[in-house]
């Protein structure tokens, strides 16, 4: 675990170094979603290939790439692309991204990604949030000794997803006329 901790505050120092400072909202940009960025306004963009520790993105699509600065009056970090379990990661280096966020103060992370991608309906890059999952990988990201530093081993997991703010982004979502797709298909 020290190991772990130490790798930590070695990014995350890297990346303070590099400008990137107290994000607020942290964003993980899956298959469809990579552009989002373009709404940033970009202080900073770091190849994932560039920080210490990081892995690198190589499913199709995936920038591999920080993109730090602002939206309205947030400070925002948005990873274009993330690392799965099938391109022979482990659990610890797919998680490792998301513990420097918080290493680095980040107060809310939104996650993007392709599920609910069976509906033949949905098109990449749209929309929905998700109430609940079923972890389908067979490792854990919260096995081993429990570390406070590094966060909590067992997690409560009856509302794994913020209801307050998916209450918010859907009402956002509505004022801004994005469509939301949050319906489970009728038949498959």
């Amino acid at each position: 675990m020290d190991q772990l901790l130490n790798k930590l505050k070695e990014t995350a120092a890297f990346l303070k170094n590099e400008g990137i400072k107290n994000p607020e909202v942290c964003i993980v940009l899956g298959t469809g979603l990579g552009a989002f960025a373009d709404k940033i306004k970009i202080e900073k963009q770091i190849a994932y290939s560039d920080i210490p520790n990081f892995p690198v993105a190589t499913v199709e699509f995936h920038k591999g790439q920080l993109s730090y600065g602002t939206i309205g009056d947030k400070k925002v970090l948005a990873m274009q692309g993330r690392f799965h379990y099938y391109e022979g990661y482990s659990m610890e280096q797919i998680t490792f991204p998301i513990r420097v966020m918080k290493e680095l103060g980040a107060t809310f992370l939104l996650l993007s990604n392709a599920a609910r991608g069976i509906n033949k309906k949905f098109k990449k890059g749209d929309l929905g949030l998700i109430k609940d999952h079923i972890n389908l990988n067979p490792d854990n990201p919260l096995r081993g000794l429990n570390e406070p530093e590094v966060g909590n081993r067992f997690v409560d997991m009856s509302q794994p997803y913020d209801p307050i703010l998916n209450k918010h982004l859907k009402t956002s979502a509505r004022a801004l006329k994005i469509k939301m797709r949050n319906r489970a298909p009728r038949k498959l």
